[in-house]
């Protein structure tokens, strides 16, 4: 899930604008039982009017900080009442997609497989794809509310897939806060939150009364977040330039991978969860429970021992996918949007970035792989195979002499 730049200049801001004439504020609290009985984590409504977070986005997207993502440049995105007339109110529902599973930043680089070369992939993307769950629930939110309200309105769901800026309306829902990173996070349920947004013609009774502020920004005097950034993608507190930013590199790019960027990538796959992973408020995230966000399988391997996952998953085995294969694996799942020739593009620079001792099978096995990619057909691949066949033949040359240490793959997050 990319870390789309929707805040910059802090959180300060409140809505005016909406009119006297609202439904009573035991229909939003109504609402929001039945968001949470249905399996979301929080719910919260925001009226529909816009946005003060969104005054500098025309700024932002002059500076060229949304590279290639022409999407963004929607006018609807300025104001959520564009794009459905009469609109009065955002429904803005959390659901908590954190498997307790380790973070990117304590992750054992290379387990079973005999040290096979291990990549990461972001962890949203690890399980079912997050529009299709969040458009069940939503869907499920909404046929509640047209048996429940007798006056006829309008409603449409948006799971991260239309002109709305969903974090910003989840801050005036009273979800919780924009964060340095750019990321709403709530204060009882960390960043990892997938959310959905219902837009309707209901005069619904906002979650913040109308003197009321959204809830205030606890980042405090922190810069994790910035720090850990391996592109410097965050580029001062609450500004992301997502033209350098690994989930936009890795998912949204398309075409070759700028060199600058390529070693700071390390073994990034697809996504990144780096700034969240060092967060202090992610960690005691609650885990969820839900079986669609559990990493998905590969085969068997040999032994019969486990079952390889999308939790670390093997590059190697990433690396010869064929398209069809690739479009078996990710039936269903977020990772379809990089297509088969971005995953196997980011896993080739994956690769380069490994420490493989030199003259050993798996080296041999890694050197064969890319020289193999490096011949083929695809331009793009050809190309980063060929940087990370020479990138590993330079390091193994060198770790022979003694000139360089091996690569330490992770860091332990900071203790929080």
């Amino acid at each position: 899930m990319f870390a789309a730049p929707f805040q910059e200049g802090g959180n300060s801001g409140t809505l005016i604008g909406m009119d006297d004439r609202l439904l009573p504020a035991a229909e939003t609290v109504w609402i929001s039982e039945r968001a949470c009985g249905l399996g979301f984590d929080d719910c919260g409504v925001a009226p529909a009017e816009k946005f003060p977070e969104l005054e500098h986005f025309s700024d932002w997207l002059n500076r060229g900080y949304a590279g290639e993502m022409e999407y963004l440049h929607d006018s609807r995105r300025l104001d959520p009442r564009s794009p459905m007339p009469g609109a009065r109110s955002l429904i803005v529902c959390a659901l908590n997609y954190n498997c307790d599973l380790p973070y990117s930043t304590e992750a054992e680089s290379n387990r079973g497989s005999a040290g096979a070369p291990r990549g990461w992939m972001s962890r949203y993307a690890w399980g079912d794809d997050y529009h299709e769950v969040l458009w069940e629930k939503l869907n499920a939110l909404a046929a509640e509310m047209r048996a429940h309200f007798p006056e006829p309105f309008a409603v449409r769901a948006y799971a991260d897939t239309g002109p709305v800026h969903e974090r910003a309306a989840a801050k005036y829902a009273g979800l919780g806060w924009l964060a340095k990173n750019t990321l709403l996070i709530n204060q009882s349920l960390g960043s990892w939150l997938f959310l959905g947004v219902l837009l309707t013609t209901l005069p619904l009774e906002p979650t913040l009364a109308p003197a009321e502020a959204p809830r205030p920004d606890r980042c405090g005097t922190c810069r994790r977040c910035l720090d850990a950034c391996p592109t410097q993608a965050i580029v001062e507190p609450y500004v992301l330039d997502a033209s350098r930013c690994i989930s936009y590199l890795t998912i949204e790019l398309r075409g070759a991978i700028p060199e600058e960027f390529r070693a700071a990538m390390g073994r990034h796959v697809f996504g990144c969860d780096i700034c969240q992973d060092v967060c202090p408020w992610n960690g005691k995230s609650p885990r969820t429970e839900l079986a669609e966000f559990r990493p998905r399988a590969f085969a068997a391997i040999d032994d019969g021992s486990h079952k390889e996952t999308l939790f670390l998953p093997d590059l190697l085995r990433l690396a010869n996918l064929t398209p069809e294969q690739f479009r078996e694996l990710f039936r269903g799942s977020a990772v379809k949007r990089t297509k088969w020739q971005g995953l196997v593009r980011n896993v080739c620079i994956a690769l380069g970035n490994q420490s493989i001792q030199p003259g050993s099978g798996k080296y041999r096995e890694i050197a064969n792989t890319l020289q193999s990619l490096a011949e083929c057909g695809d331009t793009v691949i050809a190309e980063s195979a060929g940087w990370a066949l020479s990138r590993i033949q330079a390091k193994g040359n060198a770790e022979l002499r003694g000139l360089i240490p091996p690569i330490v793959e992770c860091k332990k997050r900071p203790d929080v």
